[in-house]
């Protein structure tokens, strides 16, 4: 192929769509085109297909902004490992994604402490248990730890035909999904074991990899390994932000990274589908329009969801050092941070949310921190609705 012909070929908007490079060019092409590709700019992955190829990606259009990266290193103060509004969304997110209808009231219910009043409820409350394994440093990810994982978010939920059997971390039989715009069979049963023990090694591993694309190529593998009968989405986009907590990132559990793949769910599919269409074309697993689809669907949408800005934060630990803030205000500031973000709260719902506190606590404490310049106030009528500045 001349060098003009493969440059221009190689800066193409469609590079990652190979019907569409087969269209604009001609197999031929394209089959050449590949083979440089191959020899000299695909990147290789630890990770193999169904026939046991290296999956790989396109370094070259792979840009990711470290907006990103800051993003979800800041965390706000405070002690609570997750965001309870942006994991309201989460979990509403990725239970949709998979068609799974929840209300916002009831997964807020659960994620504040209140025991699960019904069968629905049960499945919020596994999910609940499921932020909290992954947001423990101390639970570092094993086959074991995934298994466990799996069971408390999905796995002791399901249709008895879709269950585990007992003793095995993954299914016995096969699986073919038919979904959205894609259709493919999971990894045959026999060879999951050796395939995951290979994925885990792999998350664990110390490579020269950024954080967050490896977290996105691990969602990718997950799902299309599909270790499981059902849930394989949703253990997906567990494992990439226990990935990001694992990998230093404490405020990925402050970002709810489904409710974006929710929002553009058709280029989701599409993004899995791309792939496989391509691997018919090349032969070869190339995930980066997988990478493409997130970062530019997700990543790059990411903006600042909870915290308190930089001169309010002054504000915050000069008084806290100065003794003027209690310690009760301080443990209802950080539950205000965790639980609502920028949202807007009344007092009587932080009283009951926050379930141990007065509601003259309650009041007094709004009224001081809005004197500091923590926390604004709208007002509806004879109402006040309060609001991290």
């Amino acid at each position: 192929m001349e060098a003009e012909k493969f440059i221009a070929m190689l800066s193409d908007k469609h590079l990652i769509d190979l019907k569409k490079m087969q269209h604009k060019y001609s197999p031929n092409e394209v089959a050449e085109m590949i083979a440089l590709l191959r020899k000299d700019f695909f990147k290789t992955l630890p990770l193999r297909d169904f026939d046991g190829q290296s999956l790989v990606y396109l370094e070259n259009r792979v840009r990711l902004s470290m907006a990103s990266a800051r993003v979800l290193f800041a965390r706000p103060p405070g002690t609570h490992p997750y965001n309870i509004n942006a994991m309201t969304t989460e979990i509403q997110a990725t239970l949709a994604i998979e068609n799974i209808t929840s209300s916002r009231e009831s997964i807020r219910h659960i994620l504040t402490g209140y025991a699960p009043q019904d069968e629905s409820e049960q499945r919020l409350w596994g999910m609940k248990k499921g932020l909290d394994f992954i947001s423990n440093p101390a639970n570092k990810i094993t086959e074991a730890t995934l298994y466990q994982l799996y069971m408390m978010t999905v796995g002791d939920f399901l249709e008895p035909e879709n269950q585990l059997e007992l003793g095995r971390f993954y299914r016995d039989d096969a699986v073919y999904i038919v979904g959205e715009k894609i259709e493919h069979a999971g990894l045959p049963a026999h060879q999951l074991p050796a395939a995951m023990a290979q994925l885990v090694d792999f998350i664990n591993s110390e490579d020269q990899l950024n954080d967050l694309l490896k977290a996105v190529i691990v969602h990718f593998y997950l799902a299309y390994l599909h270790p499981y009968f059902d849930g394989n989405g949703r253990m997906a986009r567990m494992l990439h932000l226990w990935l990001l907590i694992q990998q230093g990132y404490p405020a990925a559990l402050f970002q709810p990274l489904s409710d974006h793949i929710n929002a553009t769910r058709k280029d989701y599919y599409q993004a899995f589908s791309r792939v496989e269409d391509n691997h018919r074309i090349s032969g070869i697993v190339d995930v980066t329009p997988f990478l493409v689809y997130f970062i530019e669907a997700v990543y790059h949408q990411l903006k600042p969801q909870t915290g308190v800005a930089a001169d309010g934060l002054a504000v915050y630990q000069e008084a806290l050092a100065a003794g003027l803030i209690t310690a009760k205000e301080k443990a209802l500031f950080e539950f205000v941070l965790a639980a609502y973000g920028r949202a807007e709260f009344s007092t009587k719902q932080l009283e009951k949310d926050f379930g141990a506190a007065a509601y003259a606590t309650i009041r007094g404490f709004v009224l001081k921190f809005a004197e500091l310049g923590l926390l604004g106030v709208h007002k509806y009528g004879n109402r006040n609705k309060y609001f991290v500045r």
